[in-house]
């Protein structure tokens, strides 16, 4: 059986952030969410963020604080009178709690074929791993 893994966060309900912007639920009153995935992978939390057809020098801004990570793009409408047009243009947000170990002073960023990349360094310490509890009958 597979089952969802659940990340460690600092926060008492590990997806507030993700219920909350949720288009959903209706409190994003503006712009769109940015589609994320993440992973540990030597020693650093890394997010990769679909952000394509930007600017990341004029468009994208990342910031860290408080064990929180926020990235904002602006994907700015460019007037060509297309026939037809299905892209989406606007200010897009998302907030993402960091793991408790994370690092916010060791942050990298990169941007390449329309994925942003941040990875955040995470402290070495002695992780606790879970394990089968034997059930006595």
């Amino acid at each position: 059986m597979i089952l969802p893994e659940r990340r460690d966060t600092r926060f008492g309900l590990p997806e507030l952030f993700e219920w909350l912007e949720h288009p959903m639920f209706g409190f994003r009153p503006f712009g769109q969410v940015i589609r994320v995935e993440d992973y540990v992978a030597d020693g650093r939390y890394v997010l990769r963020a679909e952000l394509p057809g930007i600017d990341p020098d004029k468009d994208v801004e990342v910031t860290v604080g408080e064990g929180v990570l926020h990235i904002r793009a602006e994907k700015i409408h460019k007037v060509t009178e297309p026939q037809r047009s299905e892209f989406t243009y606007g200010s897009m947000t998302r907030t993402i709690p960091l793991p408790k170990e994370a690092k916010t002073d060791d942050v990298k960023a990169t941007y390449k074929g329309g994925v942003l990349e941040v990875s955040v360094g995470l402290a070495e310490g002695k992780k606790t791993e879970g394990r089968r509890v034997t059930i006595e009958h």
